[in-house]
């Protein structure tokens, strides 16, 4: 509640298309979750394509009906700037109906500007680690492996974009930071702590869910890799691992997801291997998850491993690098690796190959990990981030009427 006892009022403005994939979908289900925990939403999406409960106000900025702008037509930056300007437009005249606002990155330069003139504390969704960290990293692995990005990647270097969203996290009362790793990023590039606040993302437990039919334990391993098969993501550090256990002998590396057509060039001996199947873009990656014993993300940097939780939440183990999110613990629900530690990884696909009481007991721990990372239990988590910094905000605003009354 407010301080008049009355639900928080949420404003949350989203540059994309809500409900669509990727963090479109993340964003979703973030606003799902904070209506279901007892949040006034009111949701400004550029456009949305999949309904939200009926407590919720939708009020998109780019579309009417099933009129939207087009995205392409206008480029991602003049989209996202138009959106933000629109919002900001909004919110001058709800200003006395607003508690706090929830922006996303690049469309929120004029929002943030907007509400910090009008006194309305705001909140940046980091969905990844710091852009300029994310940048370096991932240029030295692929000078690294000598696997060129194309310019328009997500990626590669933009300083126009690098500089929008710096300005952005300049302007922000807050910053949502997913995992320890993220706020780390940001540590490092200067922020202080005070800015940086955890919240965390989740999964659908009505679509992640285990197989009720035991497992067949002298089957061989599968290990299962899911999303973009990026550069980033540490696919080819998941190879080398995989070839280099004696698991690849009677176990199966299934690969879901589109790869840039350099990075699978560059990995088509390893995946030329019997026991690697690459699969392609997948539709049915619950069923998937439900079927492989392990979810390998070595990711070299990330923002919190969506896949993750997933996994967990459907009896596969997760063996990922301290980069993916902190809710893989070592040795209790997941196996942990440092970023680049292929023999870490090798030691850890063979040591669960052997131990399948191991196996089973993180397998275990993962399920009973699983109902504290629902988009649920996220969204209620991020109510009392916002709760934290609201009743922040009210004392300080006692104790400054304090000092100017003593005075």
């Amino acid at each position: 509640m407010n301080r008049e006892g009355k639900p928080v009022r949420v404003l949350y403005s989203f540059p994309l298309k809500l409900g669509a994939g990727r963090i479109c979908t993340t964003a979703w289900y973030q606003v799902d979750g904070l209506a279901s925990a007892g949040a006034e939403v009111t949701v400004f999406p550029a456009s949305i394509i999949r309904p939200l409960p009926a407590n919720v106000k939708v009020k998109p900025t780019l579309a009417r009906g099933k009129l939207r702008v087009p995205h392409k037509l206008l480029g991602r930056m003049a989209y996202a700037s138009l959106h933000d300007g629109i919002v900001a437009r909004r919110i001058e005249k709800m200003a006395g109906q607003i508690d706090i606002i929830h922006a996303w990155p690049l469309g929120s330069v004029e929002t943030l500007r907007t509400a910090a003139r009008l006194g309305i504390p705001t909140v940046l969704e980091r969905c990844n680690a710091h852009t300029r960290f994310a940048y370096e990293v991932v240029r030295q692995e692929c000078d690294r492996l000598g696997v060129p990005l194309p310019a328009d990647h997500e990626h590669a270097y933009n300083a126009e974009l690098l500089a929008r969203e710096e300005e952005e996290y300049r302007l922000a009362f807050r910053l949502l930071c997913p995992s320890d790793f993220v706020v780390k990023t940001f540590l490092d590039q200067g922020f202080s702590r005070e800015k940086l606040v955890r919240h965390i993302y989740g999964f659908d437990e009505t679509v992640f869910h285990p197989d009720a039919k035991p497992r067949e334990p002298k089957r061989g391993l599968t290990m299962l890799s899911v999303g973009v098969c990026a550069v980033r993501k540490g696919l080819h550090y998941a190879l080398e691992a995989w070839l280099q256990s004696p698991a690849s002998r009677e176990g199966e590396f299934l690969i879901a997801g589109e790869f840039l057509p350099a990075y699978q060039q560059k990995l088509s001996a390893m995946l030329a291997h019997p026991s690697v199947k690459v699969l392609g873009h997948r539709r049915d990656v619950p069923e998937l998850m439900r079927n492989s014993d392990l979810l390998v993300l070595p990711s070299i940097e990330e923002g919190f491993g969506l896949v993750c939780t997933e996994a967990m939440g459907s009896g596969c183990v997760p063996l990922v690098s301290e980069a993916c999110t902190d809710i893989c613990r070592h040795m209790e629900n997941a196996l942990v690796h440092r970023v680049g530690d292929v023999a870490a990884l090798t030691q850890h696909i063979t040591m669960v190959d052997k131990d399948r009481a191991l196996l089973a007991k993180l397998r275990a721990q993962g399920l009973r990990t699983a109902p504290g990372v629902t988009w649920t239990a996220a969204g209620i988590k991020l109510l009392d981030v916002y709760h934290d910094i609201l009743a922040g905000r009210r004392s300080a605003a006692a104790v400054n009427d304090g000092v100017v009354a003593t005075v």
